[in-house]
Order: C-alpha cells, then sequence, then structure tokens
C-alpha cells in the first residue's frame, strides 16, 4: 500500500530526525501554519505509523535511517543519564576499556573523571575530546576519517587498530534490540568497529535506554549472548528480562529519581 503524505508533513518528520522532539508552537512557526493544523498533521502521521509517541515526545518510525545526533542527545535524556552514571560506577579504577560511537555511551564517559589508572580506547571523538584533560586517565582513538554527523570514526582503519589491545571492558551502545535478544544499528561500518570492540574485550557492558526494545534498526551487531551486563531503565519490557537470564546477561536497572523520592517518603 502506497503512503501518501504532503509535502508540509514530510517536512515535519524531517524536523523530528533533526530536533528529536515535537513542540507544536515551535513546528506551527517553523512553518508558518496554525497550531491545529500541526496537530492535525501529528495525528494523521502517528494513524499512518510515520511517527510513534515515546517518553518526551515522538520519534519516526524509520528501519532504515538512524535519527540525527542532536535529537538522539534530546531524547531520553534523564534514563540516558542514569544509565551512564551506574555503569561507570562498575568500571573499576586501574582497568582498560573501548567505548564505542553513541550517545549513551559518551554520557558514561561524563562519569569517568574520579576513575584513576584508566586506559579508554574509543572510536568516538567525542569521548576522545572530553576525557583526554581528565588526570589519572590515558585516552588513544583509533584511526580512520572522523563522520562528520557525529563524530564517530569507522571503518577499516579503526578495525585494524582495535584488533592490537585485550581490554578488561567495553562500553557500547545499539540502536535497536528485537524481541529476540539481538541487537541492530543502521551503519555496517559501525557495526563491523562494534563487532570488533566485542571481540577484544573479556566483559561487555551494553548501555541503552528502553526506548530501544521499541525501535527497528536493519544491520545485526549480535546478540544478548555476546555482553555480560545490560544497564538499563526501568522501561525494559518483562519479555526482555526473560531474555538476559536465559543468556545470563547480568541485568542493571536503574531507578529513575522521582520513583526514588518516592520510595523514601513511603519508608
Amino acid at each position: 500500500m502506497n503512503i501518501e503524505i504532503s509535502r508540509r508533513q514530510s517536512l515535519i518528520l524531517d524536523y523530528i530526525r533533526e530536533h528529536g522532539s515535537v513542540q507544536v508552537d515551535r513546528l506551527s512557526s517553523h512553518l508558518q501554519v496554525t497550531p491545529q493544523t500541526i496537530r492535525r498533521d501529528l495525528n494523521q502521521l502517528y494513524e499512518l505509523q510515520l511517527l510513534q509517541r515515546v517518553h518526551g515526545g515522538a520519534v519516526v518510525k524509520d528501519n532504515v535511517e538512524n535519527l540525527g545526533y542532536g535529537a538522539r542527545k534530546i531524547l531520553m535524556a534523564e534514563e540516558k543519564s542514569d544509565i551512564a552514571r551506574r555503569a561507570a560506577e562498575l568500571l573499576p579504577n586501574n582497568s582498560s576499556l573501548f567505548i564505542n560511537i553513541g550517545t549513551t555511551t559518551e554520557r558514561v564517559a561524563e562519569y569517568l573523571d574520579q576513575h584513576k589508572g584508566m586506559l579508554v580506547i574509543t572510536n568516538n571523538i567525542n569521548v576522545a575530546s572530553m576525557l583526554w584533560p581528565v588526570p589519572g586517565l590515558e585516552v588513544m582513538i583509533t584511526g580512520g576519517a572522523v563522520r562528520r554527523s557525529d563524530g564517530g570514526i569507522v571503518g577499516s582503519s579503526a578495525e585494524e587498530f582495535i584488533d592490537n589491545f585485550k581490554v578488561d571492558y567495553a562500553i557500547i551502545g545499539c540502536s535497536a534490540i528485537d524481541n529476540e535478544g539481538e541487537l541492530f544499528d543502521f551503519d555496517l561500518k559501525e557495526v563491523r568497529v562494534t563487532r570488533a570492540i566485542i571481540a577484544h574485550a573479556r566483559s561487555v557492558i551494553l548501555v541503552t535506554d528502553s526506548l530501544k526494545f521499541e525501535r527497528r534498526a536493519p544491520i545485526r551487531i549480535g546478540d544478548l549472548s555476546d555482553i555480560e551486563t545490560l544497564v538499563t531503565d526501568a522501561g525494559i519490557p518483562d519479555d526482555a528480562v526473560t531474555l538476559c537470564q536465559q543468556h545470563g546477561v547480568q541485568l542493571e536497572v536503574v531507578t529513575p529519581p522521582k520513583v526514588q523520592q518516592a520510595s523514601m517518603e513511603q519508608a
């Protein structure tokens, strides 16, 4: 069945890909139409299953193209911070690790500023820029071309660089997890580097928000049996919890601060 959308609705989809959230008034001003028109367009896009309502707004339902870097940083921002903080707590001083491309893995790097004696190897220029000034950390970055869209470094040079190491931990992200526990992403070159990272780490920690269990991407990285620990938020589906148990994956579910506060008030 062919799906026909207006040029304005196409522009709305492009806007959400870039910005990661929908604000009716801002879209109304941007496209110079009334808020009522924007709401009607959004409802039609929901009905056509081109948009998906998520915590904090909406995302484009697109199985072949990833959201823009800015959009990914905005989506599930609070959950990503909680996930990153917990993942950093799992990493001991005097250890070595890979950190790959991703907005959640970048957040993990933000919480490494108190670690000592740590070697960090990354194909993410944002991670390297964050960590090289931190005392007590040694930072190495892979070779290769820098991807303009997000600062990622992919390609054969990055893979060959990673092949020189065997590290204690890998902090990785992905774009989607299906109901069989398989991990996916959008860029084949990026996936090849992530596979190399997994192969050259003694313990793999996957950091991902629960929205990834609702998304789809076309290129397979591996599955839950390739990782030792999954750090995610409380939105993880029950079926995914069962899959972690079946694969022997240590599951770390972070509790949002508002839930912690409610628990304290009830105690």
